[in-house]
C-alpha cells in the first residue's frame, strides 16, 4: 500500500454542494445513448426505430471490431434514431416499458469467477456488452480487448467540483465490488490498483481483496486516475494501463454474480441553482429533467451541465447524462459583465481568488455563473498552471510543443501521462483565459495519430 499525498491543486468552492444523502430519482419516460460520447469509434447501427429491446440488447458496434458492441441502457422501444450526415446517426432515444428486463447469460458464485481464465472473462464482457465501461490510458479511449494491459487502476476517489461520494455510491455493495475486482484481475498479468480517500469509512473498498490498496490525500485533482497512476506507477512509452469507475467495477460484478445487466446509477445534482443538492438513484443515460426537475431555482436562467464544471458538457434540461458521467451540475447563465469591475474593491463574498487575496471568508461555497470575466488573451508565464498540476509535467513547454505540433518535443514532456481533465484546473487559473485542457486534447489526438 502506497500514501499519496497531493498538494497542489486546488478545491474550488463551489456553492451547492451536495449533500451526503441518497434520495430516489424518477426513471422518467426515455433514455438515450450517443456515439459521439465514445472516443475513437466507427458505429455501426444494429437495430431500428420500433424495436423492442431489453437491458443489454447490443444496438451498434465498433466497425473495426464487430465483437465490440454498445448495449441498450433501458428496456423498452427504439423510439428514436437521430441521423446525422452522410448516414451516420447521432443519438438512440429509447422509450422505457416500465420493465427492467435484462438480457441473460451464465451467472458464476464469487469461488467460481477465481477459476476463470482471462479468456473467458473478455468474452463474457464482450457479449454482455460492458468492455466500453473499461478505458485505457494513454488516450482515454476504449481499449483493443485483444491488448495486454500492464495494470488495471479502480480509481474510488472523486474529487471534482459536486462530483458523487463514492463511500455513498458503494454502500452495501461489497460482494458485487468484489466480483468486479476478481474478474477485473483476469485481464492483465499485472497489478489490480484501487486509490480510495484516506477518510474513507467504506468497508467496501477497505476490506477489498486482490488489490494493492492507496490512500490518496489532497485536494484536487487528487481524485483523477491519471494523477494516481503518474504518482503510484508511471506510464512507460509503450505501456497500456486500463482503468475503470469504481461504480463500473459494481456493475462488472453484478452481472458476473447474476447474469443480468444492471445500469443503475448513483448521481449527484447540485451548483448555485439548485436549491436541494444531493444524490440520487438513477441509472446511465437518464433524462436531466428526470432528476433535476422541480429542483433548480425557476426565477433564475441556469446552465446545465452533463458531469462536473471543469470537464462536463453543456446539455439542456431536456438532454440526456452522458454515458461516463454521474454529476448533474446547475449554474446560473450570466451574460452581463460588470464595468470595470478589475478596479473595485473586492471580498470574499463578491470575488473568487485561488491565493485568497480578499478579505474575509465564505463558508458556504462561492455562487458561481457562467461568466469567465474576460476572453483569450496573450499568454502570460505567471506559473499560474504549474501551481495547479500535481505532476512532474512542465505544462508551459509541453502547451507550445502542441501550438507548433512538435511530436517529438510533446512526447519527451510526457503527453502520453496526460489527459484533457487533468489539465482542467490549468484552464480555471489561467489569467489568460487558455483553455489549457482542449489543447492537451488536441495534441493527443494527433500523437494518436503519429504514434
Amino acid at each position: 500500500m502506497a500514501d499519496i499525498n497531493i498538494k497542489k491543486g486546488h478545491d474550488i468552492q463551489i456553492s451547492g454542494k451536495p449533500k451526503n444523502e441518497l434520495s430516489n430519482a424518477s426513471l422518467g419516460k426515455k433514455v438515450a445513448i450517443k456515439p459521439s460520447q465514445f472516443r475513437g469509434i466507427k458505429p455501426k447501427l444494429l437495430v431500428k426505430e420500433g424495436e423492442r429491446v431489453k437491458l443489454g440488447t447490443p444496438l451498434f458496434y465498433h466497425k473495426p471490431n464487430p465483437n465490440l458492441t454498445f448495449p441498450s441502457i433501458g428496456c423498452g422501444t427504439i423510439e428514436k434514431i437521430h441521423m446525422g450526415p452522410r448516414r451516420s446517426f447521432e443519438q438512440i432515444d429509447i422509450l422505457l416499458s416500465g420493465k427492467e428486463e435484462s438480457e441473460v447469460f451464465k451467472a458464476y458464485r464469487l469461488h467460481e469467477i477465481n477459476t476463470l481464465t482471462k479468456e473467458e472473462v473478455l468474452k463474457s464482457l464482450l457479449k454482455g456488452c460492458l468492455f466500453p465501461f473499461i478505458r485505457q490510458r494513454p488516450f482515454n479511449k476504449i481499449p483493443d480487448p485483444s491488448a495486454e494491459p500492464r495494470d488495471i487502476f479502480i480509481s474510488g476517489y472523486n474529487t471534482g467540483p459536486l462530483s458523487v461520494d463514492i463511500d455513498l455510491a458503494l454502500q452495501r455493495k461489497q460482494s458485487q465490488f468484489q466480483a468486479g475486482i476478481i474478474a477485473l484481475g483476469k485481464l492483465t498479468t499485472g497489478r489490480v490498483h484501487l486509490t480510495f480517500s484516506e477518510k474513507t469509512v467504506s468497508d467496501t473498498m477497505l476490506e477489498s481483496k486482490h488489490v494493492i490498496q492507496h490512500t490518496i490525500s489532497g485536494p484536487h485533482p487528487a481524485g483523477n486516475v491519471g494523477v494516481q497512476i503518474h504518482h503510484i506507477s508511471p506510464i512507460g512509452l509503450k505501456d497500456t494501463v486500463w482503468v475503470v469507475n469504481a461504480q463500473d467495477v459494481v456493475r462488472i460484478g453484478t452481472f458476473f454474480l447474476t447474469g443480468e445487466l444492471d445500469f443503475s446509477l448513483i448521481v449527484s445534482l447540485g451548483g448555485p441553482s439548485v436549491q436541494d443538492a444531493t444524490h440520487f438513484k438513477s441509472r446511465i443515460g437518464a433524462s436531466i429533467n428526470s432528476i433535476a426537475d422541480g429542483k433548480v431555482d425557476e426565477n433564475t436562467k441556469s446552465r446545465f451541465i452533463s458531469g462536473d464544471v471543469l470537464t462536463g458538457m453543456t446539455v439542456t434540461n431536456e438532454d440526456y447524462l452522458n454515458f461516463y458521467d454521474s454529476t448533474i451540475s446547475v449554474i446560473p447563465e450570466s451574460e452581463q459583465r460588470e464595468f470595470i469591475g478589475m478596479l473595485k474593491p473586492g471580498s470574499s463574498s463578491t470575488r473568487y481568488s485561488l491565493t485568497r487575496a480578499f478579505l474575509g471568508s465564505k463558508n458556504k461555497g462561492y455562487d458561481f455563473n457562467t461568466l469567465k470575466n474576460g476572453s483569450e488573451r496573450y499568454m502570460v508565464p505567471l506559473n499560474a498552471w504549474e501551481n495547479v498540476i500535481p505532476m512532474d509535467i512542465l505544462p508551459n513547454p509541453l502547451y507550445r510543443a502542441i501550438l507548433v505540433e512538435d511530436i517529438e518535443e510533446m512526447e519527451q514532456l510526457g503527453i502520453l501521462e496526460c489527459d484533457d481533465e487533468d489539465f482542467a484546473l490549468c484552464s480555471f487559473a489561467c489569467p489568460s483565459k487558455i483553455d489549457v485542457g482542449g489543447a492537451i486534447r488536441q495534441g493527443l489526438d494527433l500523437m494518436e495519430k503519429e504514434v
